[in-house]
């Protein structure tokens, strides 16, 4: 995974991502956040476990995070994002809000052009 600079939950959370590691999660994500992807929405910490463990199982996906930068209030990530799925590999937006030292929200959804000064 390359290196980029990311709040603590962000990086464990994506160090952990692809790898079906759904006990990382709890040193992730406040016990309430909310995940949204693939037009449903998930609350709470064991709805997230579930999530993961579901995608991982059904699409044996792996990640790259290709960059990162900081845009109103929340961090962006462009991940490439290949696994058993139609028109994989492909990229997406991972767009999380952080509250004190835990992921509060994650909107994953396909990428739009990322500014200038990503990192």
């Amino acid at each position: 995974m390359s290196t980029l600079q990311l709040p603590d939950p962000l990086a464990l959370y994506l160090g952990a991502e692809g790898a079906g590691d759904t006990d990382v999660l709890e040193r992730c994500f406040h016990f309430g956040a909310v995940v949204h992807d693939e037009g449903a929405t998930m609350r709470g910490l064991e709805a997230i476990k579930s999530w993961k463990r579901d995608a991982q199982a059904k699409y044996r996906y792996s990640v790259e995070p290709l960059r990162s930068w900081h845009d109103a209030g929340a961090w962006k990530v462009l991940m490439r994002v290949a696994g058993t799925f139609p028109g994989s590999p492909t990229e997406l937006l991972y767009s999380f809000g952080v509250e004190g030292d835990r992921i509060a929200s994650l909107d994953i959804r396909p990428s739009a052009p990322s500014p200038a000064q990503s990192t």
